[in-house]
């Protein structure tokens, strides 16, 4: 990934460009794999599926329903939602599922939140609005659904075909009233597995806030001053990514270490290529804690990796670092559920 400067010269951004464009939301190129258990080649449709689903409210803050009309729900109710296809981006896929099944066009406000079961099931949920078309209607039902509905938060269907639409629901309208993550949309960066690129972050305990003192704050890089990009584990959740590579690279004392992760930075997915870009890299916001306090360990510093392959970085870019603890303490990155 590169800069292009006046004169037509580049050069290779700094890491902290890097880390200022992952704050942002924004995208870097994926050059290679510094952890890769077990790698894996995703194919849409055969061993992976991603999905989409679509909250929409009109403004009478009513939430868009569709009635499904598959033989395994026939009749039930639930949000637009569906699969992705061959060489579809992400958003693509969200505009054709709504447009297929409630009847109407949409664009997408913000991620919402990432609901995933491993590498080979991720589903992204968008808050979206509607900008054009008209409900689908019962006289319109086809294979897609059989119609769709402007529906209250408290006077939903009965009967819902899964009731975990119900947090997304509830997302929605507390977004609508307070964001507490700025707007983030998928970028076309492409990538060939399902991976997660690390800010990997370790801050101190021992800053005396009251008496003015600076929380400092490390991030984990590569050996050669990389941000981590670790493939995700086939038979594992997303979230358990960063535990694996803390595993690694810290095997005798991980089990004295808590793995947190707090969110999403940013989702980089290009499938314009079929069979070749079929994979999602997420940018991944992770804290690294001690589990408990003991004297032998100096809690004011980061473990030290046991392997060559991976170092500490500390951060001395003030707003850098400002910017980095504020999203670990109020959270304010797109949420990921793992099941």
């Amino acid at each position: 990934m590169c800069r292009v400067l006046q004169g037509g010269f580049a050069m290779p951004l700094s890491l902290e460009d890097k880390v200022e464009r992952l704050l942002k939301g924004e995208g870097l190129e994926v050059t290679e794999l510094h952890f890769a258990p077990e790698p894996r080649q995703p194919v849409t449709r055969k061993n992976t599926s991603f999905a989409v689903c679509a909250v929409i409210f009109n403004s009478r803050n009513e939430v868009l329903m569709i009635q499904e009309a598959k033989t395994v729900c026939f009749g039930s109710w639930y949000l637009p939602a569906g699969r992705m296809e061959d060489g579809e981006s992400i958003e693509e896929t969200l505009k054709r599922e709504v447009r297929e099944e409630a009847g109407i066009d949409c664009q997408p406000i913000t991620l919402l939140q990432i609901q995933e079961k491993g590498p080979s099931w991720i589903r992204f949920a968008f808050l979206a609005e509607k900008t054009g078309g008209s409900l689908k209607t019962p006289e319109e039902a086809d294979a897609e659904s059989l119609q769709a509905q402007w529906y209250d938060r408290e006077s939903l269907p009965k009967n819902i075909r899964k009731r975990d639409i119900l947090t997304l629901i509830d997302a929605g309208l507390r977004y609508r009233q307070s964001p507490w993550f700025p707007c983030l949309q998928p970028v076309g960066f492409p990538c060939d597995v399902v991976c997660q690129r690390l800010l990997l972050a370790f801050a101190s305990s021992d800053a005396n806030l009251e008496n003015g003192d600076e929380e400092r704050i490390w991030l984990l890089l590569t050996d050669d001053s990389q941000l981590p990009v670790a493939a995700s584990v086939k038979a594992q959740t997303l979230t358990l990514t960063a535990k694996a590579l803390v595993k690694s690279c810290m095997p005798s004392i991980h089990e004295q270490l808590s793995v947190n992760t707090c969110g999403i930075l940013g989702v980089q997915h290009n499938g314009t290529a079929p069979g070749q870009t079929d994979g999602v890299c997420l940018n991944t916001l992770v804290l690294l804690e001690y589990n408990e306090e003991e004297e032998e360990i100096g809690l004011s510093l980061p473990p030290k990796p046991e392997s060559a392959a991976f170092r500490w970085h500390e951060v001395t870019n003030q707003s850098l670092r400002t910017e980095i603890l504020r999203k670990i303490q109020e959270g304010s990155v797109l949420p990921v559920q793992s099941t």
